[in-house]
């Protein structure tokens, strides 16, 4: 199903399903690349990575909104293990929508949240644009109208470092990214 979050549609389905994110990556015709989970709040967050010293400061400051924290995946997480791709990290985020956070509260505190659109092609910001992207693909598109947010700015910490992976609506400044 596609969703609407606080940057982008986005595709949602169980993190714990490894039939539900195989169809995701069929579905986006995706590469071997990991995707990135929406959580209803921190607390679900904590449980599925580490978000110790660096990314917790980075999470209580800019969540709930547009930062996705890549930081290692905690054992016993109950993910699907085609998520990371094999790399030991995952991307978590608490967006800010109301949508998304009901959504994954509903479903177990965490869903997907890759962009609605075949891989490579501009992200969607309207259920219409997710229908003639994805066109046929997906059976459910819940339209929260035209969304107006740039994609979120993603951020992988590893033992106090942080790596700019992608630049997006969220700035991090120097300062934030010390212990």
């Amino acid at each position: 199903m596609a969703i609407p979050t606080d940057t982008v549609y986005g595709l949602g389905c169980d993190p714990s399903s490894d039939k539900a994110v195989a169809r995701l990556y069929e579905v986006k015709n995706r590469e071997a690349k990991p995707v990135p989970l929406l959580c209803a709040d921190v607390a679900v967050a904590e449980r599925l990575v580490d978000l110790d010293g660096v990314a917790r400061k980075l999470a209580v400051l800019h969540w709930p909104g547009a930062l996705t924290i890549v930081a290692p995946i905690k054992r016993g997480s109950n993910l699907s293990r085609l998520l990371d791709q094999g790399s030991g990290y995952l991307g978590v985020r608490v967006p800010d929508s109301e949508v998304c956070v009901a959504l994954a509260g509903k479903v177990g505190g965490s869903i997907t949240g890759t962009s609605a659109n075949l891989s490579g092609r501009p992200s969607c910001r309207t259920a219409a644009q997710v229908a003639e992207s994805l066109d046929g693909r997906i059976q459910l598109v819940i339209d929260g109208g035209e969304l107006r947010g740039k994609e979120s700015t993603v951020v992988k910490v590893s033992e106090g470092t942080v790596e700019v992976l992608r630049k997006g609506s969220v700035r991090i400044q120097e300062g934030e990214m010390e212990t």
